[in-house]
């Protein structure tokens, strides 16, 4: 049986934060720059939009780093 104590806990729980979200951010960037190539092909004038589109899911990553330092610091 392994006994984990908290200290270890709150350091797997900041590492499991933050890679979830920076994986969810590649599969969403994934999805979005094939799609995106695609409508530059036939439209190359929405590209602008696109790159917005491409930089929304960057906020997940941020959003896990700040609850993995949030599970760091608070008790």
């Amino acid at each position: 049986m392994v006994v984990l104590d908290p200290e270890s806990v709150k350091y797997l729980a900041s590492a499991f934060a933050i890679g979830v979200s920076a994986l969810a951010t590649a599969w969403a960037q994934a999805t979005i720059g094939a799609s995106a190539m695609g409508v530059i092909a036939e439209k190359p004038e929405e590209s602008s939009k696109l790159l917005i589109y491409l930089a929304l899911p960057e906020t997940l990553v941020i959003f896990g780093f700040v609850v993995g330092l949030m599970v760091l610091i608070l008790k």
